[in-house]
C-alpha cells in the first residue's frame, strides 16, 4: 500500500526527532558518564573525593564559553554541517581523555568535550524547535531528553563494566569510537537544515545577539535555565561519593542504580512530555519543584535511614526529569524561528557556566574525613532545595511574557 502524502511530514519528523536523540544520547553520556566513573579514576589519577566536582565543573565551563561563541555563528549555518563538525570535536576530545595521567590533563580533555559539545546541545535543541511545531513540541522534547534514560539504563552501566573489565580509560576510548559512528549514522538521516537562513538579509551577527539579549523575555527565560542548573548540579556531580562515602551504598551499586533510574525516567519523560503539551510548563513545574525539593531533604538534607538510599537517590533523578521537560520546553518557545541556535547558544552558555558554578561552589565547601565521607553536603542540599522551590516564580514571569509576545504578534 502506497504511503498517503499526509504521512511523509511525519515520518520525516520523526526521523529528525530520533536521530538528534541519538547524538543527544553522546552528548549525554559523554557528560554524565565521568560523574559515576569517579570512583575509578580518582584513586589511579590521584585526585580526592571531594574535587571531582572541579572534573565536571571544567566540562561546564568550557562548554558555556562555546555557547557565546556559538549565539555569534551558529544561525549562519546549515543545522546538520554545524552538528557533524560540533559531534567530531566531541568524540575526539573523549578518545583523549583515555590518555589522560592527571587531573591536569583530565581537566584538558573536558575542557576541549565541552567546547565541541556545548554548540552540539544547543544545535539539537534548535532543530527540534525548527522541525515540529508548537503541539507537539513537549512530546519532541521527552524524546530527546529521553538520551538522559538511555544513557542510564545502557550507557552509565556499560561505562562502569567497561571500567571493571579494562581499567577506567575504556569508557572514554569506546565512546569516543560510537561518538564517531553515531555522528556518521546522523549525517546520513539528517536533511540539510537551512530553513531558518530564508527570509532575506539579516543584521550583523552581534547585532542580532544584542537585539536577543534586549527582549526581557529572553532574559528571564536565561535566568530560569540559570536557576535550574544551579540547583541541580550543586548537588549532582557529588553523588555517587555521597552514596559511597555517606551512606555505604558499594560502587558495584551504581550499574543497577542508573539503569533502575533511567527505565523510570524513560517513562517520566514521556508522561511529561503529554502533561506538559495538555497542561502547560508552569502547572508542571509547579507540582514538579516542591516533590523535587522533598527528594533533597530527604536523601540529603535529612537522610531518613529507614528508607534505602537506592530508592531515594532513584526518586530525586525521576522527579529531576519532570521539571526538566517543563523548563526544556518552556525555553524552546521563547526565540524567533531565526534565532533559535543564537538563543540556544546564549542558554547553553549560561546553563553550562550555572553547572560549572554548582560544582565549584560545592567543590569549595565540601571537604573529605579520612574515611572518604564528605562533609557539608547538608548545605549543599538546602541550597539546591532552596533554588528548587522558587523555580515556580521563574516559569509563571516567562509563560506571562510569552503570552504578552503572542498577543502582540496578533
Amino acid at each position: 500500500m502506497d504511503t498517503p502524502p499526509q504521512a511523509e511530514p511525519g515520518r520525516r519528523e520523526a526521523g529528525i526527532v530520533l536521530a538528534v536523540a541519538a547524538v543527544q544520547f553522546i552528548n549525554v553520556l559523554d557528560f554524565v558518564m565521568v560523574t559515576p566513573l569517579g570512583p575509578f579514576f580518582a584513586p589511579g589519577l590521584g585526585i580526592p573525593p571531594s574535587q571531582l566536582g572541579y572534573v565536571s565543573a571544567s566540562y561546564t565551563a568550557a562548554a558555556s564559553v562555546a555557547g557565546l561563541v556559538g549565539a555569534v555563528v551558529l544561525d549562519r549555518f546549515d543545522r546538520r554541517s554545524a552538528l557533524a563538525l560540533c559531534m567530531l570535536g566531541l568524540a575526539a576530545a573523549t578518545l583523549l581523555g583515555g590518555v589522560a595521567s592527571g587531573l591536569g590533563s583530565l581537566l584538558a580533555t573536558r575542557v576541549l568535550a565541552g567546547l565541541f559539545g556545548g554548540p552540539a546541545t544547543s544545535l539539537s535543541y534548535a532543530i527540534v524547535a525548527d522541525a515540529v511545531p508548537e503541539s507537539r513540541r513537549g512530546r519532541a522534547m521527552g524524546v530527546v531528553m529521553s538520551a538522559f534514560s538511555v544513557a542510564s539504563v545502557l550507557g552509565i552501566p556499560a561505562g562502569l563494566l567497561a571500567a571493571e573489565w579494562g581499567g577506567w580509560r575504556a569508557p572514554f576510548v569506546g565512546l569516543g569510537a560510537l561518538g564517531l559512528a553515531v555522528t556518521a549514522a546522523t549525517w546520513a538521516v539528517l536533511p540539510p537544515l537551512r530553513s531558518h537562513l530564508e527570509g532575506g538579509p539579516r543584521p550583523p551577527a552581534l547585532a542580532s545577539v544584542r537585539q536577543l539579549a534586549a527582549r526581557p523575555l529572553v532574559r528571564w527565560s536565561w535566568a530560569m535555565t540559570a536557576t535550574v542548573m544551579l540547583a541541580g548540579f550543586s548537588v549532582i556531580p557529588n553523588l555517587p561519593a555521597y552514596l559511597t562515602g555517606n551512606l555505604d551504598v558499594p560502587a558495584a551499586h551504581f550499574k543497577l542504580l542508573y539503569a533502575a533510574s533511567g527505565v523510570g525516567t524513560f517513562l517520566v519523560l514521556r508522561l511529561a512530555g503529554r502533561w506538559v503539551d495538555r497542561a502547560g510548563s508552569l502547572r508542571v513545574m509547579t507540582y514538579a519543584s516542591p516533590v523535587l525539593a522533598a527528594a533533597l531533604g530527604l536523601f540529603v538534607i535529612f537522610p531518613v535511614r529507614a528508607l534505602p538510599p537506592q530508592v531515594l537517590f532513584v526518586s530525586f533523578l525521576w522527579a529531576l526529569a519532570f521539571r526538566n521537560v517543563a523548563h526544556g520546553t518552556l525555553a524552546s518557545k521563547v526565540p524567533r524561528p531565526a534565532e533559535r541556535a543564537a538563543f540556544q547558544s546564549i542558554q547553553s552558555a549560561v546553563q553550562h557556566a550555572a553547572s560549572a558554578a554548582g560544582g565549584i561552589l560545592s567543590a569549595a565547601v565540601l571537604s573529605t574525613t579520612p574515611d572518604g565521607a564528605l562533609v557539608g553536603m547538608v548545605g549543599v542540599g538546602a541550597f539546591s532545595a532552596a533554588l528548587t522551590l522558587g523555580l515556580p516564580l521563574l516559569v509563571a514571569r516567562v509563560e506571562r511574557g510569552l503570552s504578552s509576545a503572542q498577543a502582540a504578534a496578533h
